[in-house]
């Protein structure tokens, strides 16, 4: 690859959504009206937009002018080239909900925050309300200003803090954040409320939201559409968290043999309940098929044939006889009722087909009675299906990573999704953009088995090309799904990015490939630097179990984020579970984008150990010079008290919360490793973006 500075913006998130190609083009536009006007307005866009494939399908030239009236205070307003790039994305966000986009449909992760809409569904916001008030009621902390209304904007006003979202996600999935490391109390500085969002948004993406369009200043000023956006999607993965085999080893029984189960294994979870769905339907003697929790459910009659076969105790054959959908619908709301499940949507949301709120609906009913065999032979077979604990965490690691990228495809099984080469593909073109020959790719659905195994040989190319060890490894192995050989496919994929991320930012001073033993040294260098005697020999070295060198690494490139009284000693089991469940929450809220567990710090996972540290360094080489001296503490005011030593310490600006390393792979390169499949997926005039659609 020749090396070049390209187009440079300086925040990390925007730069994050467009590749180079798209940068330059629209430098070039944007510079062309500048040359001839010697500005650059607001008014001088429409006619340069309509240009564009991304919206000349769309809008007319009229209709941009029109919607940006309406979003600018004023058409006569200068802007700058970083100011353009932003009225493009949002403009294309408004084109892709036009068009009613669902080229990602196959995942409900993608497609709530990554389009920024502007209207609010009020049933999904009173629904949503209604889901908060229950489950947070009791919190020590948010009970005193619950429950909110949901008539009002109280739900956005309460989450501009970042507590309510932060305990949000804890509901979804219990232990991902320390709640010692939230900043809560009534009234939080700016500084605080930066860091309970960076933390939010780090660890919404360790959970598996797509947050590519979200940043902290969105969730301060707290936007209607991105808060609400990303309440559906914490919502949702807990309403789905139990729809696989390793939570409900019975969902054996939608499927006839092994292959069938491993194709189960690989569907997304709203899949996998319409699978379920289909189930019981076919066993009730229902007809038809439902592919969608919109249309196909619209008329309530898949509803009563659903709770007839579930809930016979209160089937009523009013149900089936109504003739007034609204009423159908009443009555299908009564019995679910009866069967304790929670009311997440209204008859007029089942009659106009809300697909959100009749998922949430119908999850429920999964959750309350799912209906399925509880055979023990059909259980353990599921759990022989299943992967041992290791397999398992480093396949999450790697899902939730690639799914942070912004690629176009979205992952929910590591093994499954990348046997046809394409996610491979995708994910090697955005960690080293041009790598990948699209004229050589095919792209899914992929009947014919060859096509496949091309596609993994070229991907295997590639990682010889960028020195990855594989020796004896062919693409069959991936088409094949052997575990052990694409999860070192990937930790070396993640490795290479990393390490591609500390090089680039190093650029102008050395230029010099970064290893390992680099991050070993800086971090131990960083350590001593602070009068502390702790170091590491590697990162297999046991005594990383206990969490402490972590603890004081962390301390040394922001000396007031570690509260050492929250901090124990780390001798028994217990207490290294406290300190590493610390350590993710304040790297997290420091910046890190990182996917690890607890365990693996306490089983001193020796390649988690190294991302950790990497993601640390990451934060810290991007940190202003000399802002130690003259910026005041991030945690000045927080509820976790600094330790009477702590030094002045660098603010956390609110780009921070990009610094991922482990994350976005493209967000601070400064040569040609920048970003190449876009998050808004935009197309200019005369480019397209290669991506596996």
């Amino acid at each position: 690859m020749s090396s070049f500075i390209g187009v440079l913006v300086s925040d990390p998130w925007l730069q994050s959504q467009f590749t180079q190609v798209e940068l330059r083009s629209l430098k070039t536009k944007f510079t062309s009206i500048k040359n001839q006007n010697g500005k650059v307005t607001v008014k001088d866009l429409p006619s340069l937009l309509v240009k564009l494939k991304a919206f000349s399908e769309t809008f007319s030239e009229e209709e941009i002018g029109v919607i940006l009236a309406e979003s600018k205070s004023g058409m006569s307003k200068e802007i700058d080239f970083e100011e353009f790039l932003r009225i493009y994305v949002s403009l294309h966000a408004e084109a892709a909900s036009n068009r009613g986009s669902s080229k990602n449909s196959s995942s409900f992760l993608k497609a709530t925050t990554t389009t920024l809409l502007h209207t609010i569904s009020g049933s999904e916001k009173a629904s949503y309300v209604a889901h908060i008030n229950s489950y947070l009621r009791d919190d020590p902390f948010l009970k005193q200003f619950l429950p909110i209304d949901p008539a009002t904007n109280d739900l956005f006003n309460l989450a501009r803090d970042g507590v309510l979202l932060c305990k949000l996600i804890n509901v979804a999935v219990p232990g991902t954040i320390d709640e010692r490391a939230i900043n809560t109390k009534r009234v939080l500085n700016p500084w605080e409320r930066n860091e309970n969002h960076t933390l939010c948004l780090n660890s919404a993406k360790a959970i598996g939201c797509t947050v590519v369009n979200i940043g902290t200043q969105d969730l301060v000023e707290g936007r209607p559409h991105l808060v609400l956006g990303l309440i559906s999607q914490i919502i949702k993965i807990q309403l789905l968290a139990d729809l696989n085999l390793k939570k409900t080893p019975q969902l054996v029984e939608l499927v006839d043999d092994s292959k069938d189960v491993e194709e189960l294994m690989g569907l997304a979870p709203e899949k996998v309940l319409l699978r379920w769905m289909n189930f019981h339907l076919k066993k009730a003697g229902y007809k038809k098929t439902v592919s969608n929790f919109s249309s196909d459910v619209k008329d309530g009659e898949a509803y009563a044939y659903l709770l007839n076969v579930l809930a016979p105790e209160h089937c009523s054959p009013a149900t089936l006889d109504a003739k007034d959908p609204n009423e159908r619908a009443k009555l299908i709301l009564d019995h679910a009722e009866k069967m304790d499940c929670k009311r997440y949507l209204t008859p007029k949301d089942i009659v106009e087909g809300s697909s959100n709120l009749n998922l949430a609906f119908v999850a429920q009913i999964f959750h309350q009675r799912n209906g399925l065999s509880t055979d023990s032979r059909s259980v353990t077979y599921a759990e022989m299906m299943t992967d041992d604990i290791q397999t398992s965490r480093e396949e999450r690691c790697f899902r939730l990573w690639i799914n942070s990228l912004g690629i176009v495809s979205y992952v929910n099984n590591v093994f499954e999704d990348v046997r046809n080469g394409c996610v491979l593909l995708e994910v090697l073109d955005k960690v080293s953009p041009g790598s990948v020959n699209w004229k050589q790719a095919s792209k899914p659905p992929i009947k014919m088995p060859f096509r496949k195994v091309e596609n993994c040989n070229q991907v295997i190319r590639i990682g010889k090309q960028l020195k990855f060890s594989l020796v004896n490894v062919a693409g069959n192995d991936f088409v094949s799904g052997n575990k052990k050989l694409i999860l070192a496919f990937l930790w070396q994929l993640m490795r290479f990015s990393m390490l591609q991320l500390l090089k680039n930012l190093r650029f102008h001073s050395h230029g010099k490939e970064i290893t390992d033993a680099d991050i070993l040294n800086w971090a131990n260098e960083k350590v001593k630097s602070t009068g502390r005697t702790s170091q590491i020999e590697s990162f297999k070295d046991k005594s990383l179990s206990n969490g402490i060198f972590f603890l004081e690494l962390l301390s040394s490139v922001e000396p007031r984020v570690v509260n050492w009284n929250l901090v124990t000693k780390g001798e028994s089991v217990e207490e290294k579970k406290l300190n590493a469940t610390y350590i993710i929450s304040v790297a997290r809220k420091l910046g890190c984008s990182i996917f690890l567990l607890p365990e693996d710090i306490m089983e001193v996972n020796q390649k988690m150990m190294l991302t950790l540290a990497a993601s640390i360094m990451y934060w810290s080489l991007q940190q202003p010079m000399g802002d130690s001296e003259s910026c005041p503490s991030p945690a000045e005011s927080t509820i976790t008290v600094a330790t009477p030593d702590a030094s002045p310490a660098p603010s956390i600006n609110e780009e921070d919360e990009n610094s991922s390393l482990s994350g976005e792979v493209s967000n601070t390169t400064i040569d040609d490793n920048v970003s190449d499949t876009t998050a808004v997926s935009s197309q200019l005039d005369n480019e397209e973006t290669p991506a596996c659609e």
